[in-house]
């Protein structure tokens, strides 16, 4: 389950003498986070899709008047930087078009194209059902003790720390 680098730490650990109190839970939620993104990659990329891709996809989705690059970006969580690259990607392989306002050129609105209407509604429902099957055999119970734990693993984190990486880290 664990990556090398992972199992190298944990053997680093042993040797300084330190417990292993809490590294490997930490080495295994990111061995499954990085899993789950190889995972979610591989099921987009016969698409023609990254995670961001996707995510503007859903979010223009049933929005037939589209919205504003500056308004996707800040839906998605991400600059108005890294909203062009991927509009620029989705024009390009048909998803989606750029319309000027009538009234106002310099404004813009984004809307799907046929293609990127139909990607959006089929590609949502089948990643909804695949995040299903990573919790296939948990029942009511088990999901709400899961998410309290994760919930109070964040709180152990510093909110100055994890909001500098996340900006830092942002998704293409």
């Amino acid at each position: 389950m664990l990556e090398q680098k992972h199992l190298a730490l944990l053997d680093e650990a042993k040797r300084r003498g330190q417990p292993e109190t809490g590294l490997r839970l930490c080495l295994e939620i990111l061995a499954l986070s990085s899993a789950i993104d190889r995972d979610c990659a591989a099921r987009l990329a016969p698409h023609q899709l990254s995670e961001g891709k996707f995510v503007l996809l859903f979010l223009l989705h049933d929005r037939p008047e589209g919205l504003s690059p500056h308004e996707l970006a800040e839906r998605a969580g991400v600059t108005r930087a890294t909203i062009t690259g991927l509009l620029d990607g989705l024009e390009r392989d048909g998803f989606l078009a750029r319309h000027a306002g009538l009234e106002d050129r310099r404004k813009v609105s984004v809307r799907l194209s046929a293609k990127g209407q139909a990607a959006a509604r089929v590609l949502f429902d089948e990643h909804t059902k695949w995040i299903a099957t990573l919790f296939a055999g948990f029942n009511a119970d088990d999901r709400q003790m899961f998410g309290d734990l994760l919930r109070r693993v964040w709180q152990n984190l510093d909110p100055t720390v994890t909001q500098a990486s996340a900006q830092a880290a942002e998704p293409g």
